[in-house]
């Protein structure tokens, strides 16, 4: 693990105010834990505007904590409990939520679309109404994310070898990459080490193809922007979000290095544009703060929401 400010490794607890420790400074952490990595972020319990978040103190970044991945939510919760005091609150809840929390500054209403090495599509309403789509994870097939546009490159190379399927860019491409010399390799390969991350970072791979005119590589892609809106599209249906007649506006905020490739063949811009023809009243909102930042900002906001209804003596549930 490790603490960053501004790309270098420092111990923030001496620069903290009143001293080190914080001089009983009131603190929030905010924890975003995927299946590739953990960032933990540190903010304080100050006032801010709503298109500003407090400071961040400090910045850690480790391995994957994905419950999935660790033993299981509960075997997560285990973990988080022995690490902090009894008088300490915390929250546990999907990461798709920090996500959506880092486009709308903490509000939890709209739509979220992860796209990184797996894929969720996540939704609030204003009434506290929840829905989610996809986010099964790679055996159960969370296509259009990084793993599931690698892994089926990786199968049509394959196929391709062997003469199940077509001639496609992606063979050279991707024995390149990897620098292997035969299909035979990539099977190797393959299940040498099957973890997500490992196969997602294909990706670049398959988008370049795609972008030179590779008819297996495009069909991969548009298969996943397919598949991408078909979960967001999901998560509104379900919800109501875009209204009774399909054209309410609500935020779609997203994420994740798929779809913030900014390439030629950008899929991002694909999956908006899908959506938008269903329905016309999507507005996107890009992520305004990292997700980590956006679970302590749900964190600072219901504190604050909580401090509020203590001094009017007045219960808003």
């Amino acid at each position: 693990m490790k603490r960053e400010r501004k790309g270098e490794v420092w111990d923030f607890e001496h620069e903290l105010p009143g001293g080190s420790g914080g001089g009983g400074q009131k603190l929030i952490l905010g924890l975003d834990g995927g299946t590739t990595k953990t960032i933990c972020v540190c903010m304080p319990i100050i006032p801010s505007t709503p298109n500003h978040s407090p400071p961040v103190y400090a910045r850690a970044v480790a391995g994957c904590s994905n419950h999935n991945s660790v033993g299981g939510y509960v075997f997560l919760v285990l973990i988080i409990s022995d690490i902090f005091p009894n008088d300490v609150e915390y929250y546990v809840e999907n990461d798709a939520v920090a996500a959506l929390a880092s486009g709308t500054m903490g509000k939890l209403h709209g739509c979220v679309l992860i796209a990184g090495t797996g894929t969720i599509a996540y939704g609030y309403t204003k009434d506290g109404r929840e829905a989610r789509a996809s986010g099964a994870e790679a055996i159960l097939g969370d296509w259009g994310s990084g793993y599931g546009i690698a892994a089926k490159a990786v199968t049509s190379v394959i196929r391709a070898y062997d003469g199940r399927g077509p001639e496609t860019m992606l063979t050279c491409s991707t024995l390149h990459e990897l620098q292997l010399s035969s299909p035979d390799e990539l099977i190797g390969w393959t299940y040498a080490d099957p973890s997500w991350a490992r196969v997602a970072t294909l990706v670049p791979v398959v988008v370049s193809c795609a972008e030179a005119g590779d008819q297996v590589a495009n069909d991969i892609l548009l298969h996943a922007v397919q598949e991408l809106a078909s979960s967001v599209k999901a998560v509104v249906h379900r919800l109501g979000l875009c209204g009774k007649d399909g054209k309410d506006s609500f935020p779609l905020v997203m994420v994740g290095n798929v779809l913030e490739a900014n390439k030629r063949w950008d899929i991002g811009k694909e999956v908006i544009g899908c959506i938008s023809k269903d329905f016309p009243g999507t507005r996107l909102v890009r992520a305004k703060v990292e997700p980590a930042v956006g679970a302590a900002l749900l964190a600072w906001n219901y504190l604050i929401e909580q401090y509020q209804q203590e001094l009017s003596g007045v219960d808003y549930n």
